[in-house]
């Protein structure tokens, strides 16, 4: 990533090229012009370059005649739950997500506690580009004060939605990977919360990342090793903002981001307070899909992208929602990616089942992703679609976010990037080697 990707919930770059002090303070002066009055919430994740942008974000806001309230290291969702709670206009959380440490960025929130729809979005970065401000005069300047306890309303909140006392009966051995970003804080009290003997690896949210931050098989394999040396039951990983979790089974084996949101839902569906519509996005895997149509309730696919899911759990009444990225949304909480309620609500399934995380894992419905990309020019994706569109002339087609080609047993998305010359490919069907079928016949037609 060469350039500053800016986008509708807010922007990315390198720390002292792409992304600068001067860059994050005018980023958020436009945020603060287009916000209703009230105090704006500050977070960050563990990276070194934190500080720093905090530091120049809320000289910023406070030009801008804003109040400020620093929770420093927080999670992406501990802000969501803190904005609601305070009352605020809105939020900008420090992160850069899974990009390697040379990174940083910028999460905006509304003050409904969720990231920005995209109109919202779209306005504020336009007034970037426009480089608008409002900056207040020396008698109107906003001040700045620290949160104490930034995580208890948002413990208090995941800790509502589960039996606590079961899971502190069965006290199971966890293993916990913040991987020195934010999610240590309140991992360790959720835990201790529930009862469970927690061994707690990378908890210094220094930014100092002892494997590559995404939570994928390949980076967690030591991780896993550790999982099954401890002998514990199961083994949580985060991505740096905490809003991501993968899981790996007491045998060590990397159960995957995809499953926590299915076993999130199937916990879900399982008791009639929460069984209801759901809501993931066009790239999720059909599992949770599946698990709705045994319970008789309605599943809907949203755009890709957390906001997008949002408006629709929202807009449907859903309630349940997610991304397969490892990322369950329940709105008890809110309208964020949660990994905490993720650990919480595994735990319970796990101990009101009876049943492992492995035996949990292979009761869902088995269903094989394979992902790829091709290099392809954005005039060229219309003609990609439509070549595609009379290929599979018997399967469902949508578009609005790519082109989403869906069966009753697979499907296949086509999208492409916002940021690269290239398009996405992404299919799932019950066994690996169909999956793979579909992406390469997508890739053949492209020119």
């Amino acid at each position: 990533m060469s350039e500053l990707i800016i986008s509708v919930s807010g922007l990315r770059g390198i720390i002292g090229t792409t992304l600068t002090p001067v860059i994050a303070g005018k980023f958020v002066a436009a945020f603060s012009k287009q916000l209703p009055s009230g105090p704006i919430l500050i977070g960050r994740d563990g990276r070194s370059s934190g500080p720093m942008l905090k530091q120049a974000i809320i000289a910023s806001l406070t030009a801008s005649g804003r109040d400020c309230v620093d929770m420093d290291v927080a999670a992406t969702p501990t802000v969501g739950v803190l904005v609601r709670k305070r009352g605020a206009a809105g939020a900008v959380q420090i992160s850069a997500s899974h990009n390697p440490p040379p990174y940083n960025g910028i999460k905006l929130f509304g003050g409904a506690g969720r990231v920005l729809d995209a109109k919202t979005g779209s306005a504020i970065r336009d007034a970037y580009f426009a480089n608008e401000s409002d900056w207040a005069p020396f008698d109107q300047l906003g001040t700045a004060t620290v949160e104490a306890d930034p995580h208890a309303a948002h413990l208090e909140a995941v800790l509502a939605t589960v039996d606590v006392d079961a899971i502190r009966k069965a006290a199971p051995r966890v293993l916990l990977d913040s991987n020195h970003g934010a999610g240590s804080i309140l991992g360790k009290r959720l835990l201790e919360s529930l009862g469970c003997e927690a061994i707690v690896v990378g908890d210094q949210p220094d930014g100092n990342f002892a494997h590559v931050p995404e939570p994928t098989a390949e980076n967690l394999t030591g991780i896993a090793t550790k999982v099954r040396e401890h002998g514990c039951a199961v083994g949580f990983c985060q991505d740096p903002d905490a809003d991501r979790l993968a899981l790996v089974d007491g045998d060590g084996r990397y159960i995957g981001e995809e499953f926590t949101l299915a076993l999130c839902v199937k916990r879900a569906m399982a008791s009639e307070a929460t069984r209801g519509p759901i809501v993931i996005n066009g790239a999720t895997s059909g599992m949770s899909e599946r698990l709705a149509a045994e319970y008789e309730v309605p599943a809907y696919r949203s755009a890709v992208g957390e906001a997008n899911v949002a408006d629709m759990m929202i807009a449907k009444q859903a309630t349940y929602g997610g991304e397969g990225n490892g990322g369950p949304i329940d709105p008890r909480v809110g309208y964020v990616r949660d990994s905490f309620v993720g650990m919480a609500q595994v735990l319970e399934l796990m101990v009101s089942s009876g049943q492992s995380l492995a035996e949990l894992a292979n009761g869902l419905p088995q269903l094989h992703i394979h992902k790829t990309k091709a290099s392809v020019a954005a005039e060229q994706l219309p003609s990609l679609f439509e070549a595609l569109t009379e290929k599979f002339p018997e399967a469902n087609a949508q578009t609005g976010d790519g082109l989403r080609l869906a069966w009753d047993d697979k499907w296949l998305l086509v999208r492409g990037s916002n940021t690269e010359p290239i398009v996405r490919l992404i299919a799932e069907a019950e066994t690996e080697a169909e999956a793979t079928a579909l992406c390469d016949s997508a890739a053949a037609l492209i020119k």
